[in-house]
Parts: C-alpha cells; structure tokens; sequence
C-alpha cells in the first residue's frame, strides 16, 4: 500500500520536477506574512511554516535533481 501511493507519488512529481519548491517558497512568504499579521501568535514566534517550508523546498531540489 504505502509503496504504491509512493509509486505514484514518484510518477506525478517526475512530471512536475519544480511544484515543491515552489510549494516550500510560498510557506517561506506565508510565514513573512504571519509575522505582520499575527506578531505575538505561536505560529509568529516559532517560523512553524519557514521550517516547513524550507525542508518542503530542500526535499523538492533533492527529488527534482534525483529524477
């Protein structure tokens, strides 16, 4: 099960080799937005969507290059 959805996960974003780093760009400007909108929230403080972000558009490089 989990090697099919992987499978087919792999053939979707063979095709589409630039969509995570552009999904990890947008958490990155997400997350400059947040901390002018919400200055004191958790997510403000903490960068939660620049981490996620950056590990998304690190791990689409990583992927883009491999395939």
């Amino acid at each position: 099960m989990i090697s099919k959805f992987l499978d087919s996960l792999s053939e979707y974003l063979a095709h589409r080799k630039g969509l995570l780093p552009i999904i990890g760009l947008v958490l990155i400007v997400v997350n400059l937005v947040l901390q002018f909108i919400f200055p004191g929230s958790f997510i403000a403080v903490s960068n939660l969507f620049l981490h996620i972000g950056l590990i998304v558009a690190i791990f689409g490089l990583m992927l883009a290059w491999a395939l």
